[in-house]
């Protein structure tokens, strides 16, 4: 499984690449808010940091602005995917796309038919938000393992992305389910990495290699 970072953080993308695990990178505009500084800037420099894909996201909900969005975005960088929302219009914009060769991100995937309708418009990835489902009282991770059989069963080559992502849990059900990609927030992140079992055993051998020496 794929591990993109969700954030408009330099820093903390600079901190996960260093990691050796990063894949990608995923925002949005009210991530790129966050950093108080201009959204060009921002992608731009992004762009340039990460090797693999990075989800740049459209604000217009009509067709035709999105794919003019979406040609200004592209010219950040040739790892651009432009991020659409599941919205009927975001459908006819991610079918255009596609027809020009232009990777896209479905994102705002709430249900498995929903992303149905994604692939059949040909999206490169679709974003499924698990956590905000279960924010509202559903078992996000329910629909991940039912749009990964859609997905084999007619051999989509849309990748499951897995977003709003709250918990090590989600990540590891996201790999248990054969999802392609999981998008974590450096908080997540950091969390992954840590078990207090490590730590334990850790400072256990220092400690004795301490003693070896003295």
């Amino acid at each position: 499984m794929k591990f993109f970072i969700d954030t408009a953080d330099i820093a903390e993308i600079k901190e996960a690449h260093a990691l050796g695990i990063l894949d990608g990178v995923t925002t949005n505009p009210s991530l790129i808010k966050k950093s108080g500084r201009p959204f060009k800037d921002v992608a731009k420099e992004i762009c340039d940091l990460v090797d693999g894909p990075v989800s740049l996201e459209v604000t217009a909900v009509d067709c035709e602005g999105m794919l003019k969005e979406a040609a200004e975005l592209a010219q950040y960088g040739d790892n651009v995917v432009i991020k659409l929302p599941l919205i009927p219009e975001g459908l006819k914009a991610c079918k255009r796309l596609t027809e020009q060769g232009v990777k896209t991100n479905v994102t705002l995937c709430f249900s498995p038919v929903q992303a149905l309708l994604a692939a059949k418009a040909g999206a490169s990835y679709i974003s499924p938000f698990v956590g905000r489902l279960d924010d509202i009282g559903q078992n996000g991770m329910e629909i991940i393992p039912q749009i990964r059989q859609i997905y084999d069963n007619y051999g989509f080559e849309t990748e499951v992305l897995v977003a709003s992502i709250r918990n090590p849990i989600h990540v590891l059900d996201a790999a248990l389910a054969g999802a392609d990609v999981s998008t974590i927030p450096f908080s997540v992140f950091k969390q992954l990495v840590h078990h207090p079992l490590t730590d334990k055993g850790l400072a256990q051998f220092l400690k004795d290699w301490k003693e070896v020496k003295a």
